[in-house]
């Protein structure tokens, strides 16, 4: 039980005074996290340009605004405190060593308590202290309350203001769930930002960033030193309507991929497409010491965990946790980047080469997907090795390794036909009439196997291109060939152990699975990075039988799209739980479905799946048209680029009459910004979509005067769930119950 108490005026190292805040002392304001029943997370970040050395300071937290009932503190190590009687000034120290950062957790506080805190500091003209914040501790397990919180990500600073957040800072939560991206390791990369004068990043250690020149666009940088990193979040921070999310709100955050770096697994960037090595374990390890150091978080690891560039990598910081909110929530949050697999198939993977032939297809899997391609069984043996030769002449020609891509004791070497006759075509440019090379007709085809090559995949190469790119992306990471893929990995995945598709590694994914399943809440609630639900979309009907084009596509593998497998096995055992609610950031948009496992021989297990839209960071929509823009293939087709106008639509199909690619999606909102708030109680779960126009982030909407102007732009669309995986939508305030339309084969 906390005890006020009268404030002694001469105690504490901050010394007696009549302190007044100081926002040169205290930058990036104030912060808290991670709140359970008795303890939460206090964070703030000292400056005085006078102090190299750690600083001392006083943090004093108080049941009130005012501080006339101030709570006794006693510190029990260097970062954390109780409750108890030795005095309402607890001393606090910001190292040098972890940029004057400060954090405590204070312990022995009492449950679903509101309480209030700064920090002070004494100077050499008086006291100064931070501005107040404000936070609140979780219910007790066993407590009947309903819960109210948001659930955010995705907040780039660069060229785009906070305004979601100073809408959200008007909302009654209890605390706020970040979900990922909650900086942006670049400075102008122009397929997602676009930098004012007003709103950019600049490093001052730009000898220890990545240096990019685009072929379009300015310069930029990527972080790869502390110092890089530590920059970005002093920069967000800086940002008015974010610090006052948090000084309002306790927070509960997951890293996602850019607090590294863009679509990374582990210690593996992806800026090169395999063009050169990318694993950089010091530059994860400097990602992970800027989040240890600036955000509130209460490790598993216990109070006092600090982080060690020494340790060995991964196990220098461990992040994935859960928390309880009275009888009706548990949240559990996991991390999908620091233990996951590379993507199933390698950007630097040579389009033409075989992955799985069809006698090893067909005994794994009892038959051939769609999409398969014939291929030369050995191309060094075929036809007296002439298309192995001609391939080995195009190389420099057409920038691609003569290896294939094959390991050196590699054989037979076997190439998909299609593409062979593709580099052939483009070889026969560049020779007179009578030393043209034949190309493999129809019928000598036919009389080949049939397999998956990575140009089955979707790995095509513009051959227009006086240099085609070999390295890509695409068929890697986007516009995935859906039937091809689904096929591969079921292929590739070892069930016994998850070979090949791991994503949260075995101690996680272990630990996540016992703690969803053996959960005793009402809702069991997954913090989840990236999104669950299957998106996919079918161009069947718009192009010709013999266009590449007319498939299915998986727009993103980087997510559990990619993961397939995995995904399924997951969602069986703890769709078992009940009232799992997967809350997911990540996307840029806005959707709401029941993810299910997507094997036509298996039992839909499903789950309801939550997604919002980017804070601030570049729509899905958006992102979507600048990949068609630079598709090998799409870039040329006509009407194209109604994909993105339409992704919507294209997402959640609205013909009746039409078997939708993604049954188990009821809506879609990839063109807008914003934040969700759910409301948990004992009957339902309820998350409303605040959704602002992506121009609606040109300029600061922060002021009081402007809240009717932001609110004016905010539309909401209610959705919830009242236990398995039942959906509702709210359409002019009744509530209709969702059904997934009937799954076309395969989907």
């Amino acid at each position: 039980m906390v005890v006020p108490t009268a404030c002694s005026e001469d105690e504490g190292v901050a010394g007696a005074c009549d302190a007044h805040e100081d926002d040169a002392y205290f930058p990036q304001s104030v912060a808290s996290g991670d709140p359970r029943p008795d303890s939460v997370v206090l964070w703030t970040r000292l400056v005085d340009s006078q102090q190299t050395a750690d600083v001392s300071l006083a943090l004093v937290i108080a049941l009130d605004e005012a501080f006339t009932q101030l709570v006794t503190l006693t510190p029990t190590s260097s970062s954390a405190a109780t409750v108890g009687s030795t005095s309402t000034r607890l001393p606090v120290l910001a190292r040098a060593d972890f940029d004057h950062c400060v954090k405590v957790k204070v312990s022995g506080l009492s449950p679903g308590t509101t309480y209030y805190y700064r920090f002070y500091y004494t100077t050499g003209d008086g006291c100064v202290s931070s501005r107040v914040g404000r936070t609140r501790t979780a219910p007790t397990p066993d407590a009947d309350v309903p819960v109210r919180f948001a659930f955010v990500s995705c907040q780039d600073y660069v060229g785009r203001y906070y305004n979601a957040y100073a809408a959200l800072a008007r909302e009654q939560l209890d605390f706020v769930v970040h979900l990922g991206d909650y900086i942006y390791e670049t400075t102008g990369d122009p397929s997602i930002q676009a930098p004012s004068e007003e709103r950019k990043v600049t490093f001052s250690d730009v000898n220890g960033a990545i240096a990019f020149e685009p072929a379009e666009g300015a310069p930029y940088h990527a972080a790869r030193s502390l110092s890089n990193y530590r920059e970005l979040y002093k920069t967000y921070r800086s940002d008015r309507a974010l610090q006052r999310v948090h000084e309002l709100f306790p927070m509960i955050a997951i890293w996602g991929d850019h607090e590294f770096s863009s679509e990374c697994y582990g210690a593996t960037a992806t800026y090169f497409n395999g063009r050169q090595p990318e694993t950089d374990v010091e530059r994860r390890k400097a990602a992970n010491q800027a989040w240890f150091e600036y955000m509130p978080v209460d490790y598993p690891a216990g109070d006092d965990f600090s982080y060690d560039r020494t340790a060995d990598y991964p196990q220098d910081i461990t992040i994935y946790r859960d928390f309880t909110f009275g009888k009706h929530v548990h949240l559990v949050m996991t991390d999908l980047r620091t233990y996951r697999a590379d993507h199933l198939i390698p950007e630097d993977g040579f389009p033409g080469k075989v992955i799985a032939r069809q006698a090893e297809l067909v005994a794994q899997l009892g038959s051939l997907p769609e999409h398969a391609g014939n291929y030369i069984e050995d191309i060094d043996n075929h036809e007296q090795g002439l298309y192995a030769t001609a391939l080995e002449e195009a190389a420099p020609l057409l920038g691609f390794d003569p290896s294939l891509g094959f390991a050196q004791d590699e054989s037979p070497r076997t190439v998909s036909a299609s593409f062979v006759n593709a580099v052939v075509a483009k070889l026969n440019e560049q020779r007179s009439a009578g030393e043209q090379l034949p190309l493999i007709t129809r019928m000598e085809s036919a009389g080949m196997d049939f397999g998956i090559a990575y140009v089955d995949l979707g790995k095509y190469v513009d051959f227009t291109l006086e240099k085609p790119d070999f390295y890509s992306a695409f068929g890697s990471r986007y516009f995935v060939v859906k039937e091809t893929f689904d096929a591969a990995s079921r292929f590739a995945y070892d069930p016994s152990t998850g070979s090949d598709t791991m994503v949260m590694g075995e101690a996680q994914l272990a630990w996540f699975k016992d703690t969803i399943k053996e959960s005793k809440s009402t809702w069991k609630v997954w913090g989840n990075e990236y999104c669950l639900s299957q998106l996919a979309v079918d161009l069947t009907p718009s192009f010709a039988e013999d266009d590449p084009l007319k498939r299915r596509f998986y727009l993103s593998c980087d997510g559990w799209d990619g993961f397939r497998e995995q995904r399924n096995a997951l969602l069986s055992e703890i769709a078992t739980a009940g009232n799992v609610v997967a809350i997911t950031g990540d996307l840029g948009a806005f959707l709401a479905g029941t993810p299910a496992v997507d094997r036509a021989d298996a039992e839909p297990a499903k789950i309801v799946e939550f997604v919002g839209a980017a804070i601030s960071s570049a729509t899905y929509q958006s992102r979507l048209q600048r990949q068609i823009a630079s598709h090998p293939l799409l870039k040329h087709a006509m009407g194209a680029e109604s994909i993105a106008v339409d992704i919507d639509n294209y997402l959640v199909e609205t013909d009746a009459n039409a078997l939708p690619v993604n049954p188990y999606l009821a809506f879609s909102n990839a063109s807008s910004n914003g934040f969700c708030i759910a409301e948990a109680n004992a009957d339902e779960f309820v998350v409303s979509m605040h959704m602002l126009p992506a121009d609606a982030l040109a300029k600061p909407l922060y002021e009081e005067a402007d809240a009717a102007t932001l609110d004016d732009q905010i539309t909401i669309a209610r959705f919830k769930t009242t236990g398995g995986s039942a959906l509702y939508k709210e359409e002019g305030g009744t509530w209709k119950e969702w059904s997934p339309a009937t799954a076309s084969e395969g989907s």
